[in-house]
């Protein structure tokens, strides 16, 4: 059931509803039932999955807690993750597997294997493993108490809002508000619906519709200039950004509604003046979740600088294999560990030379620069990301060096008429005027709420009939499926 689909805008009202009526000691449990419901809109038999997680690693929970040796909680962890991540390798990783074995088998000049049976990815199966496996490790380091009521801990596992494409939770946070009691609270819901309107601006009208340039463009790579693959890429920016913040801020006001505060995914990514400072905007629920269970438990920088940096960039090499069971994204996360890499190597040297020059903290020209080159290497690492496969990103690369001319650039060429085109540029302005303003005042929001109630609604009209008139849906349309759900 996607956020933009008919399905859901009656699933929620009446659950959201519902949930309000009923007594608090059965909250839980309608919650349960209905996120149950809502994942297995998808697939029925999938369900089955979800609950292998929950069940695995609400045991581990109470087998650490009840570990009389530090030996004995250890087996129980690895037991968790073992089991846990066997599931994600054979129904995500299973074909890449299979694939590469019989690349090496044909250079061995063995006939290849072919799998009997046909395996369908799981939708959010690499969301939920995390946020459960994070529940094990939070237990086994003292952070949290074991839950003892299975069906609340299946509800921290399969929280409706969050459960296919995030915010990965934390068992600190979400765990703890399933046990809290909630109650309607009309300026927390009213806060909660603008948040999901937002995500819906965001999804439909900016990225749904930069979509339309950058799957002409990305669909057949060889029919294009530098210039056209360069312009589809900095869209695919937009599109990705748009597309992944949009479910993240529907999820978190579809949350708030129902009294549930989910931690914030992005921070104006964009605006980032280094690789490293991009990583705590982009999708902080994972980036903080590889930092907490991977990085730490690797070593950190308590080893010296070239574990560090071997660190580092194992921790970004599984963030690309993590995002998708092929070699061009594991290609994109290699390119972010050399840039963090290459960062901290030069850091002195670009602090040296900064004093030198006397530009000082807070330099404008400085600043817009550091967000130029960080936006043109990040736009860079989405082609490996975008692209289909590695030949793929190698053709788009070749051509924006090689067959780089502005002057043949004709957008309408690329799939979008001049209509299009001027509601996405209006769109991406609005968007970032938000973002300016946000960035100078994280409380812009809460100051906004405080408006005029006329000039309060006169926003939440104007943000309704632009999804309303300009949301990409309708005839020649299907409710359009977030990037991040093949994840």
């Amino acid at each position: 059931m996607l956020f933009n689909s008919f399905n859901f805008l009656i699933f929620f009202p009446i659950v959201t509803l519902a949930y309000f009526l009923i007594p608090q000691r059965l909250k839980y449990l309608w919650l349960l039932l209905a996120s149950y419901y809502f994942y297995m809109s998808w697939n029925p038999k999938y369900a089955l999955l979800i609950l292998a997680s929950t069940a695995i690693t609400f045991l581990s929970g109470i087998l650490i807690d009840r570990a009389k040796s530090k030996k004995s909680k250890k087996w129980a962890v690895f037991g968790s993750f073992a089991l846990n991540l066997f599931i994600l390798f054979f129904f995500k990783y299973f074909y890449f597997t299979v694939d590469n074995i019989n690349a090496v088998r044909s250079i061995l000049k063995l006939p290849a294997y072919v799998p009997r049976f046909d395996i369908v990815l799981p939708v959010g199966i690499s969301f939920y493993t995390f946020q459960a496996l994070s529940y094990t490790a939070d237990v086994y380091r003292g952070e949290v108490k074991p839950e003892k009521n299975f069906l609340k801990y299946a509800l921290f596992v399969s929280f409706f809002p969050q459960l296919v494409a995030g915010p990965i939770e934390r068992s600190k946070n979400l765990l703890s508000q399933v046990n809290a009691e909630h109650h309607f609270d009309y300026l927390r819901v009213r806060k909660g619906l603008v948040t999901m309107l937002w995500g819906f601006f965001l999804k439909l009208v900016i990225a749904d519709r930069a979509a339309i340039l950058v799957n002409t463009v990305y669909d057949n790579i060889s029919a294009f200039t530098g210039a056209q693959i360069a312009l589809a890429t900095i869209c695919f920016a937009v599109q990705i950004y748009c597309d992944f913040a949009s479910y993240s801020t529907i999820a978190i006001g579809a949350a708030e509604v129902m009294d549930f505060n989910l931690m914030q995914n992005f921070k104006r990514p964009y605006f980032a003046a280094s690789i490293t400072d991009f990583w705590r905007r982009w999708h902080i629920s994972l980036s903080s979740w590889f930092r907490d269970y991977l990085y730490i438990s690797l070593g950190g920088n308590k080893k010296g600088a070239l574990r560090k940096y071997l660190n580092i960039m194992i921790v970004f090499l599984t963030s690309g294999l993590w995002h998708g069971a092929s070699w061009h994204f594991v290609i994109w996360g290699a390119i972010h560990g050399v840039y963090q890499i290459i960062g901290g190597v030069t850091k002195k040297a670009r602090q040296n030379l900064r004093e030198r020059l006397l530009i000082k903290d807070g330099n404008l020209l400085y600043v817009f620069l550091s967000r130029a080159v960080t936006f043109v290497l990040v736009c860079f690492s989405w082609i490996f990301f975008r692209s289909a496969d590695m030949g793929e990103a190698a053709e788009a690369v070749k051509r924006i060096f090689t067959s780089f001319n502005p002057s043949e650039l004709k957008i309408t060429d690329l799939g979008i008429d001049v209509a299009n085109i001027i509601v996405l540029l209006s769109a991406v302005l609005v968007l970032i005027a938000v973002s300016i303003f946000q960035e100078r005042d994280e409380n812009m929001l809460k100051k906004a709420e405080n408006m005029h109630f006329i000039a309060r609604w006169a926003v939440y009209l104007v943000l309704i009939f632009a999804v309303l008139i300009f949301g990409v849906y309708g005839p020649g349309f299907e409710a359009s499926q977030f990037i991040y759900f093949q994840f």
